[in-house]
Order: C-alpha cells, then structure tokens, then sequence
C-alpha cells in the first residue's frame, strides 16, 4: 500500500488524476486546490462544469482551511453519522475556483478509511471525490464496474482493493446554512 500511495501522492502534486477506492466507492481525485486538475475530471466525466463535486480530508479539524465559518451542527452531525456524510458548507476557500459551486459552497466528507487517510496525510492538501463514472451514467459501485473509458483516461489507477469485488454505496449528502439549517439532499 505504501507504494501505492507514493505513486498517487506523485501524481497529484504533478496536477494529474487518480482513480481511486475511498469510503464509499471507487472515485477521480486530483489536487483540489489546481484549477487545471479540477478540469481534468470535468473533461474525463463530460460533466457540466456547473456541477460540483466534493472533497475529502482526513480530520475534521482541516474543515476551517477550506470554509470561511463552520456552523456548530456541522461537528455534531459528522460524528454522530453512521455512514459516509458529506456536508456542503457555505463560504468556500482556499480551493481551486472551478471546484466551488456558483453559491460558494463546497461539499466535505471526513473519511475513515484507512487507505485515502494515509493518502491525504501524506499529500497534505484536500483531494476531489467524484464518482468514477461518465456524467449521467450509472454509478460504478466496485472497481470491475468502471468504464474503460474512465480507466484509459486518468494518470494513475491505485491498485489498493481493485480485487474487492463487494459493493459501495454513495455518501449522505446534507447542506448546511450558516444558521444551523440543514437541508437532507440525499439519504
């Protein structure tokens, strides 16, 4: 695994794309702070660039480097989820610009796996998530399901649980507002 996380911590300090197996399912990741890296993936997924997608850290704590005030809630509601949860905060920063969506917000998940924490501990920088798929296309939920397309597109593929043929399931999504509003956008 060291190997693995050497290579992919190469790559995205050279601005390119990894696929990649994280809490939820297998994602395209890049530097979330290089505008370019960010466009890869947009032009890898043929995605609507008015799209966003989300970013991983690996402790709650980093939260403050990349969203201007973090409600209170946010902290509650993270430790007290069972599952995956990705939490779209108001006042993004310090983020490549085409990876914040057009109200500002960017979308956070801490993860607990312990394959992408040690690859964010030894990049040092938020890595995007997004779902190893073509834009409007069904959702790969374990490596062997991933396009070739998608395969032949990225600049490295970690090899960490391509064998792992059990199936993932997407984060729950909620939206928080700088009033402690939360809005449920997926379950």
């Amino acid at each position: 695994m060291r190997e693995d996380i050497n290579k992919a911590v190469e790559i995205l300090n050279n601005g390119g794309v990894i696929l990649y197996p994280t809490d939820t399912i297998w994602g395209l990741g890049c530097d979330a702070t290089n505008r370019d890296a960010v466009e890869k993936i947009f032009k890898i997924k043929k995605r609507n660039e008015q799209k966003s997608m989300l970013i991983l850290l690996n402790n709650i704590s980093s939260i403050y480097s990349y969203v201007e005030i973090v409600p209170q809630i946010a902290f509650d509601l993270i430790e007290l989820s069972d599952k995956p949860l990705t939490v779209v905060f108001p006042g993004a920063k310090n983020l490549a610009e085409n990876l914040i969506a057009s109200d500002g917000s960017i979308g956070i998940r801490i993860t607990h796996e312990h394959f992408t924490e040690q690859l964010l501990r030894k990049f040092r920088k938020p890595i995007v998530s997004s779902s190893a798929n073509i834009a409007d296309t069904e959702t790969p939920l374990n490596f062997e399901q991933i396009s070739d397309e998608i395969k032949e597109n990225v600049d490295y593929i970690v090899e960490y649980k391509q064998n792992d043929l059990a199936f993932g399931n997407s984060s729950s999504i909620i939206k928080i507002g700088l009033s402690n509003e939360v809005e449920v956008i997926r379950e």
